[in-house]
């Protein structure tokens, strides 16, 4: 099983992975805070079809001048008018204010968006888990929070699997000599990262007698994972491009 699945990571662990994937939006950027930004929009709005989650992410970096960092820390009423309007599925301009507002106030203290997800975090835990939950807390911390905006947030508290942000921080943190994933984070080890489970990630796992767990939850993820650091203790979401990769590229059952 590792053999196969080390020779599907060697497949599509590759840079014509990234034009048909979300992470293409970061990749249009060179300045960190910019990568940042783009790739966690970018991976906010992936669920459902990928070409309408690019198209969508690449909309909002065309109304944000394509320079994301700066937009969010300088932005006026009348810039922000263009934002009037915005919507990706059930994510609307309500919540993309929001999200703007927050962005303004951490870059403000902070100079990467790595420090959101590191301030529930220690040195000793095995996985990202404390960190989600920090991460979820502090997002959601300023006055005023929209309620209907804490649904695009998830947290393992709420047993969700977390899939998005774990797809992000995967972005993040993960570092290869491929180019697919941009390792600009390093106060967070890959070893703590959790898969991206989704349906299609289930399948397979479940198929190849991977995860028995038959919810597609945190549960699910941290089962999954414990799994493949078996497979390789130091990365163990390098697999997310073999199993997803599989699963969506290949359709296999």
């Amino acid at each position: 099983m590792k053999a196969f699945l080390d020779s599907k990571v060697d497949f599509y662990n590759q840079p014509s992975f990234i034009s048909l994937d979300p992470i293409c939006i970061p990749h249009q950027f060179t300045k960190k805070q910019d990568i940042e930004i783009a790739g966690f929009f970018a991976a906010v709005f992936a669920w459902g079809n990928r070409t309408t989650i690019i198209n969508k992410s690449k909309e909002l970096m065309q109304l944000m001048d394509n320079a994301p960092h700066d937009f969010c820390m300088h932005e006026d009423l009348k810039r922000l008018k263009k934002m009037l309007g915005f919507k990706h599925r059930t994510f609307n301009t309500t919540d993309l204010l929001y999200f703007i507002e927050f962005l303004q106030f951490h870059y403000t203290h902070h100079n990467s968006l790595e420090s959101a997800f590191t301030k529930g975090l220690h040195k000793k835990d095995i996985t990202i888990e404390n960190g989600l939950k920090g991460f979820y807390n502090y997002f959601f911390s300023l006055p005023d929070v929209p309620e209907r905006t804490k649904k695009h947030i998830a947290s393992p508290e709420k047993k969700s699997s977390c899939k998005r942000l774990n797809m992000f921080l995967r972005w993040m943190v993960r570092n290869d000599t491929t180019g697919v994933d941009f390792g600009i984070w390093k106060k967070i080890s890959p070893s703590q990262l959790v898969i991206p489970i989704d349906v299609h990630v289930a399948r397979v796992a479940k198929r190849f007698n991977l995860l028995q767990n038959n919810k597609t939850d945190w549960q699910a993820a941290l089962e999954l994972t414990a799994y493949l650091r078996t497979l390789d203790a130091a990365d163990p979401v390098k697999y997310d491009f073999a199993l997803f990769g599989t699963g969506v590229m290949e359709k296999y059952d």
